[in-house]
């Protein structure tokens, strides 16, 4: 087939991972709710991958920080395209920042629908001790983000993880 009839390539599709405190947003509240709005993002680095890369119907996985343990609970979907975090012109708002422009936003967010939450949470240490998973970007040392790219094998290998138990 000549290059000019063959069908444009479907881009791949990307994986993510997103962390929240449980107190703050968990797993069950997104099992609750159905989807949310990933707001409150201030990061430049997380901003950027939320506006500029993220795409309805990726794969993310809900990783809860903050707590012991530090795990991986469950997955979600991207569920709408990135739009403009609201809550940064909210006078008053845990969120708000003064310097934001409705005309020309800083903050973005996308929606992610719940897809499943772990029976098991897939502990940090059991990530870590994965070698399917040495080069994931949670677990080298220094990363912060609290969204994140992952490869498409990494994904793969923690729902693996979740289904074979402790």
């Amino acid at each position: 087939m000549s290059a000019a009839r063959r069908p444009a390539a479907r881009a791949a599709r990307r994986c993510w991972l997103v962390k929240s405190e449980p107190s703050e947003y968990s797993i069950a509240d997104l099992q609750r709710d159905g989807v949310t709005a990933w707001d409150g993002v201030r990061n430049y680095q997380a901003r950027n991958t939320l506006r500029d890369q993220m795409r309805p119907g990726e794969r993310v996985l809900f990783y809860h920080s903050g707590v012991e343990p530090l795990a991986v609970v469950g997955t979600c979907e991207v569920a709408g395209p990135p739009r403009p975090d609201e809550t940064q012109f909210r006078k008053g708002h845990a969120h708000f920042d003064p310097d934001a422009q409705p005309a020309d936003p800083t903050w973005w967010l996308v929606d992610l629908r719940h897809v499943q939450t772990f029976r098991r949470p897939v502990e940090r240490a059991r990530l870590a001790a994965e070698p399917a998973l040495r080069g994931m970007a949670l677990l080298q040392r220094g990363s912060r983000l609290s969204v994140q790219p992952v490869t498409p094998a990494e994904f793969a290998a923690v729902l693996a993880l979740a289904r074979s138990g402790p």
